[in-house]
């Protein structure tokens, strides 16, 4: 994974961590359950942001790879797990 990735991705997951435990402070202090509803909800957009940048990073550094040095079913089938697990959200 590239330096840049990672940043990101730390950077990110950082944030999500912070909204994780304002999450549980939410629902300790007893608040109203829209807006617990919102902030999960702005969590998983979070995560699936992640997931996109983690997607591009495995498209550019290892499908490619896979491609070039003629593993495509791989690269495929890793690809189709992926969409499929996207499409159960």
């Amino acid at each position: 994974m590239k330096k840049e990735v990672k940043r990101k991705i730390d950077r990110r997951l950082k944030i999500i961590g912070g909204q994780i435990k304002g999450l549980q402070k939410m629902v300790d202090e007893n608040m109203y359950c829209i807006d617990i509803i919102t902030q999960t909800s702005a969590i998983r957009n979070a995560l699936s942001s992640v997931e996109d940048v983690m997607l591009e990073n495995h498209l550019e550094e290892h499908a490619q790879h896979q491609i070039k040095g003629s593993q495509t079913k791989k690269a495929m089938k890793e690809i189709m797990d992926v969409y499929k697990l996207a499409k159960k959200k």
